[in-house]
């Protein structure tokens, strides 16, 4: 039995566990077999703060770990295969194996959907990025694509714009699905141009991206357009599925419900539609997706869940 139990282990669920341990609770980190959710596969960050010359994404996620561990976490390094909400307390299987929580805080993440075609695995991290807030500032004055007809694309291609010499968007479709308004913004930035029916089907380079192979949607026929960068940006998944029994929205992604106490005021910032659960991270957060807004996040269920945790008490 436990006070709390995490599931999930990038910057929402290691914050949360450094908060929840250091309030008295016992807490378990279910981190996963693949643990550290996308800082994992960052190179440098330069954008979390408290680190002058910046500092890798997997090391960043590791000192963060390290902290947890130090402070009394107990990790488990397992995929959870099912989460029951529907009795308390609340009941979290792995491996066989049922832990039981007074709380559970959900910070699972969310992943970028990728293209996965040929290089793109290689060259993460190395001209090929789905997070122009993240990178943008590596491409200063260099040439860039974005993959990507909706809202999120069209976002990248404006951040890009801002630093980049020119920034050409490749769609596989003859129009956006992107809101007008984005559109018009896109059409109306000089640094902006729109690549029709074509698909990204490879990526050159060894040590960084040089260039991209386009494949024309109806004739077929290829072409070789060099780039310094591509910033893919065609959508991300929540990895909500095995949370049954929490209210999600129409994309997968956890609802955070805020509650109030008897006098109106704010009571719980991060609850979920079951009471004594909570969310913090890109599992719910799908507009910033940036590691500090995460862990700020999984802060925020930590001190939640302990408020609940007095008053069940």
């Amino acid at each position: 039995m436990y006070d709390v139990i995490i599931l999930g282990s990038g910057p929402a669920g290691l914050t949360a566990g450094i908060y929840t341990v250091r309030a008295g609770h016992k807490t378990l980190l279910i981190a996963g077999s693949s643990w550290g959710g996308q800082l994992m596969f960052t190179t440098l960050v330069e954008n979390y703060p408290g680190f002058p010359e910046g500092i890798q994404g997997p090391q960043l996620i590791m000192n963060m770990r390290k902290q947890a561990e130090r402070l009394g976490v107990d990790f488990l390094n397992t995929d959870f295969t099912q989460a029951d909400f529907s009795s308390y307390p609340f009941k979290i299987t792995t491996e066989g194996k049922i832990y039981e929580g007074k709380s559970v805080i959900i910070a699972t993440g969310a992943d970028s959907i990728w293209l996965n075609v040929p290089g793109e695995l290689q060259l993460r991290g190395k001209g090929v990025s789905t997070c122009a807030t993240c990178d943008a500032f590596f491409f200063r004055g260099k040439n860039v694509v974005v993959v990507g007809g909706g809202d999120s694309a069209m976002e990248e291609a404006l951040v890009l714009a801002q630093v980049a010499k020119s920034v050409t968007i490749i769609h596989r479709r003859d129009k956006f699905r992107a809101s007008r308004a984005m559109q018009d913004r896109v059409f109306t930035n000089a640094k902006i141009k729109v690549v029709w029916n074509k698909t990204v089907t490879k990526y050159l380079g060894t040590e960084r991206v040089t260039g991209i192979v386009l494949t024309d949607t109806k004739t077929g026929k290829e072409k070789v357009f060099e780039t310094d960068g591509v910033f893919v940006a065609i959508g991300h998944k929540p990895n909500s599925d095995k949370l049954k029994g929490i209210a999600l929205d129409a994309k997968g992604y956890v609802v955070r419900k805020e509650e109030k106490d008897t006098h109106d005021l704010l009571k719980y910032y991060c609850a979920t539609s079951v009471k004594g659960v909570f969310v913090g991270g890109d599992v719910h957060d799908y507009r910033y997706r940036q590691a500090v807004v995460a862990a700020g996040f999984g802060c925020m269920a930590a001190l939640d869940a302990d408020k609940w945790l007095q008053e069940k008490k």
